[in-house]
């Protein structure tokens, strides 16, 4: 048997949460996760929106790099 293992040079994860505080609690905990498999933190983009209600909503994009 022949195992061929490949390692993950980019990866590009989205999250969301009702406070900003759960948000940045949620990219806390991916980050230490994506550690384990040699991933930094390259790029973060984030937004807020108001829905109909008028509360307010989060949502970021994530770019995780391999560390070199």
């Amino acid at each position: 048997m022949n195992f061929q293992f490949d390692l993950i040079e980019d990866k590009v994860e989205f999250y969301e949460a009702p406070t900003l505080k759960e948000l940045e609690k949620k990219i806390n905990v991916q980050i230490e996760h994506n550690k384990a498999i040699l991933l930094s933190v390259n790029h973060v983009s984030h937004q807020m929106h108001l829905d109909e209600n008028g509360r307010t909503y989060y949502s970021a994009v994530v770019h995780f790099k391999a560390k070199k």
